[in-house]
C-alpha cells in the first residue's frame, strides 16, 4: 500500500505527515532498523530476529520458524496489523525527508526515536535513523516503508528497547482512554443541556445557507501580512481576522471568509510568511533551516496587531473605510493559528509551564505540538505582550496551548471564546490541547465545540477534483471533512453575530438544541459551556 505525497502540493501536511509515519512505524511495526538482525531488549532479556525473516513474513504472511513465537502472543488481526505496519509506504522524495530531518524540529523528533531504537553499541540511534530514512527515500517511488528503512540502517544490528517502547505505548493508550472518557463526559453534558432545553424550534442548519449580503474581495499585499480583505456591501461591518496554521495560506479558510462576508462581516484572511506553505517550500529547497523559527511564535500575533494598525490607515480610503468597523474585531485561527488567536485574545506565555515538559521526552504522551511550543524557551526574555485590546471575540480551532500558556496563561483570556476540537487529532491532541485547556478558561462566555472522530485536518481539507492523486491519506484527513467545514461555517456565524455584531437573537444557535440537527453521524457534534473533567 502506498501513500502518495507531492512535495509541491499540500505542503502544510508534509512535516507532520512524515513525523506521523515514523511514529506509526515505530509503535505498530517495531521497525528494528538493522541490515541484518533486530535485537529486542526487555531489561536483561534479549531476543533477536533477522530482517530477512521479517521481510518474508511481511511479503507472504507466513511466519518463519524464528518468528513463530509471535503467533502465540498475537492474534490474527494483530499479525495483520504488524504486516501492514512493515509495508505501508509513502511516496516522499529524498529532499523532503532530508530537509525536515536536518531542521530543529526534525532533529528533536530523531532524538525521541533514538531513545527507543539504539545502535548495536547501545547508543542513541538518531543519526543512524536519519541516514536510513534518507537512503530509503532515495530508493525509488513507493519504497519509503519500514522494510526498506530496515535495509538501509547503517549498522549490522540495532536494538529496540521494548521496555521503553512499552512505556510509550502504555502512555499513548492511557491518553487515548482518557480522551475517550472526556469526550463521553462532553457528550453527556450536551445531552443534559439538550433535554433541559425542550423544543426550541431553533436550528443552526439555517446558518449553512449563504447570508443576504453581497461582498467583494481585495488583495492587500502591501501590508505587513499579505491579506485578502472580504468586504460586504453594507457599512460599518465588524472585522474578523483569520489566521492559518503551519503550512497554510490565504486559501486555507477562503470558504469560511466568503460565508462570513455574506452575513455582513468584513474578513481579513492573512498569510504568515514565516509559517506558510511558502516557508515549508523554502525548507524543502534548502532556503530555510527550520520548519519555523522560534521567533515566529511571537511574530504571528504581533504582526496581526500591526496589521490592525495598518488597516486603520487603509480604511481612510472611502471604498474600504465605510465598510469596516475597526472597533469591533474578532479573530479565528486553526492549529498554530489557534495559538495565535488565543494569544491575541489575552492568553499569556508561561515559561514556568513549559520548562517541565521541554525538551519533549518519550516518557510523555506523544504530542507533536510540543515541538513548536517548546521553541518559545529559545527566545530571550522579556517576551513582548501579545494580547490586543481591540479583540472582542475569539474562535480557536485545534489550538496548541497546553504548555506555552498553561492554566495561568489561559485564565487571562477575558473575551468570549470558542474552542473547537476533534477527538482524533494526533497533532494537537484533544485532551491535552483543547479539552483540558478549555476548563482553564475563566471567561463567563466560553464554548467547547467537540467533533467526535474529527482530526487536525477536518476543517481545512479541500478536495481537489483536478488532482491526479490524493496527496494525503483519507485516514489522516478523517471522516466527513465537508461536515466539519459546515459546522465551522454555521457556528462561526452564530458566535460572531452574538459577541461581535452584538445581535442577541443569534445566541439561541449557541446551544446543543440548535446544534443537534446539524450533527453528522460520521462526525457527531457536541457543544457545551460548562464542563468539569472527572479525571
Amino acid at each position: 500500500m502506498t501513500i502518495r505525497f507531492w512535495p509541491n502540493r499540500r505542503l502544510k501536511y508534509g512535516a507532520l505527515l512524515l513525523v506521523a509515519l515514523m511514529l506509526q512505524w515505530l509503535l505498530i511495526a517495531l521497525p528494528g532498523l538493522s541490515t541484518e538482525r533486530l535485537f529486542v531488549n526487555f531489561g536483561a532479556v534479549e531476543y533477536s530476529v533477522s530482517v530477512a525473516n521479517l521481510e518474508t513474513f511481511a511479503r507472504t504472511g507466513e511466519l518463519p520458524y524464528e518468528l513463530r513465537s509471535l503467533g502465540r502472543f498475537l492474534s490474527a488481526e494483530q499479525l495483520e496489523q504488524l504486516r501492514n505496519g512493515l509495508t505501508v509506504s509513502a511516496d516522499i522524495d529524498v529532499v523532503t525527508v532530508s530537509q525536515f530531518l536536518y531542521s530543529a524540529q526534525g532533529e528533536a523528533t530523531l532524538r525521541l526515536l533514538g531513545e527507543l531504537v539504539q545502535t548495536a553499541a547501545r547508543q542513541n540511534g538518531a543519526l543512524a535513523i536519519r541516514a536510513a530514512l534518507i537512503l530509503a527515500a532515495a530508493d525509488g517511488e513507493g519504497q519509503f516503508n519500514a522494510l526498506n528503512i530496515l535495509n538501509h540502517f547503517p549498522t549490522q544490528g540495532a536494538r529496540v528497547d521494548l521496555q521503553r517502547l512499552s512505556t510509550v505505548a502504555r502512555t499513548v493508550i492511557t491518553e487515548l482512554n482518557e480522551t475517550e472518557a472526556a469526550v463521553t463526559q462532553i457528550q453527556q453534558q450536551a445531552a443534559l443541556d439538550l433535554a433541559s432545553a425542550g423544543e426550541t424550534g431553533t436550528t443552526a442548519v439555517s446558518l449553512l445557507q449563504p447570508g443576504p449580503e453581497r461582498w467583494q474581495m481585495q488583495s492587500l499585499d502591501q501590508l505587513t501580512l499579505p491579506t485578502d480583505l472580504y468586504l460586504p456591501a453594507g457599512q460599518n461591518a465588524p472585522l474578523i481576522v483569520i489566521s492559518h496554521g503551519l503550512g497554510g495560506n490565504r486559501a486555507t479558510f477562503a470558504y469560511l471568509a466568503e460565508h462570513l462576508a455574506s452575513y455582513g462581516f468584513a474578513v481579513a484572511v492573512v498569510e504568515h510568511p514565516g509559517s506558510s506553505a511558502a516557508q515549508l517550500e523554502a525548507l524543502l529547497t534548502g532556503e530555510a533551516d527550520n520548519v519555523i523559527e522560534p521567533e515566529e511564535m511571537m511574530r504571528r500575533p504581533l504582526a496581526i496587531q500591526t496589521l490592525l494598525d495598518e488597516l486603520a490607515t487603509v480604511a481612510q480610503a472611502p471604498t474600504i473605510g465605510e465598510h469596516v468597523n475597526l472597533q469591533q474585531v474578532g479573530v479565528l485561527g486553526q492549529s498554530l493559528g489557534g495559538y495565535t488567536t488565543l494569544a491575541l485574545a489575552g492568553a499569556t506565555v508561561q515559561s514556568t509551564a513549559l520548562e517541565p515538559v521541554c525538551p519533549v521526552r518519550t516518557s510523555s504522551p506523544l504530542n507533536l505540538s510540543l515541538l513548536l511550543q517548546c521553541a518559545v524557551l529559545e527566545l530571550p526574555p522579556p517576551l513582548p505582550p501579545l494580547a490586543d485590546q481591540r479583540i472582542q471575540a475569539a474562535i480557536a480551532i485545534n489550538p496548541l496551548d497546553s504548555a506555552v500558556f498553561g492554566s495561568v496563561g489561559m485564565a487571562n483570556i477575558a473575551v468570549p471564546t470558542m474552542v473547537v476540537s476533534g477527538s482524533a487529532d494526533t497533532v494537537t491532541p484533544a485532551l491535552a490541547e483543547q479539552i483540558r485547556p478549555f476548563t482553564w478558561l475563566e471567561s463567563a462566555e466560553r464554548y467547547l465545540l467537540m467533533m467526535e472522530n474529527g482530526t487536525h485536518f477536518s476543517t481545512i481539507y479541500e478536495p481537489d477534483p483536478s488532482a491526479a492523486a490524493i496527496p494525503v491519506p483519507a485516514q489522516i484527513i478523517g471522516p466527513a471533512p465537508e461536515a466539519a467545514q459546515r459546522y465551522i461555517k454555521a457556528m462561526s456565524v452564530a458566535f460572531f453575530k452574538t459577541y461581535l455584531a452584538r445581535e442577541d437573537t443569534y445566541r439561541a444557535y449557541l446551544h446543543q438544541a440548535a446544534v443537534q440537527p446539524l450533527s453528522n453521524p460520521a462526525l457527531p457534534l457536541s457543544l457545551v459551556q460548562e464542563f468539569t473533567l472527572e479525571n
